[in-house]
């Protein structure tokens, strides 16, 4: 498994965990706190505190960009690992120019069904493609 994937599964339990927390405190301290002890890969750190920076920094502008691309759903309604798994892919497709869109949605779809429901997948892939053609048909970053 590469590194990048590997971070992938440790930032998505770090969104997970810091949302049932209440989301009170920085998500970089708190993935600080909660990964201090882990064994946590040398070479999957560097991308698990890119993004961490990165959703904590433009979570806002994530949580709107991803609701926007929802039909008929509210993201407050979506479960919280689906909520967490979008927000990661999300980040990627908006702010990381070095992983491909398809890599971001095809990573999000693993993680949806690794550790969502049976939907879960099929829904994932269909948020990330909106949101993907949103950013291809000129929408840019975090823009409200």
């Amino acid at each position: 498994m590469k590194a990048r994937s590997r971070a992938r599964g440790w930032i998505l339990q770090v969104l997970y965990a810091w949302e049932m927390r209440g989301a009170t405190e920085p998500l970089d301290a708190f993935a600080d706190t909660m990964l201090t002890g882990r064994r946590v890969s040398p070479d999957s750190r560097p991308y698990i505190d890119r993004m961490v920076h990165v959703i904590g920094d433009h979570h806002a502008a994530i949580d709107r960009r991803v609701q926007r691309a929802l039909t008929n759903w509210r993201l407050n309604r979506l479960s919280a690992i689906d909520r967490a798994i979008l927000r990661l892919a999300a980040a990627e497709l908006l702010y990381i120019d070095d992983v491909p869109p398809v890599v971001s949605i095809q990573e999000g779809v693993k993680l949806a069904e690794k550790y969502g429901t049976a939907e879960s997948p099929r829904f994932v892939n269909g948020v990330l493609d909106a949101l993907m053609r949103a950013i291809e048909g000129g929408e840019q970053g975090g823009a409200a």
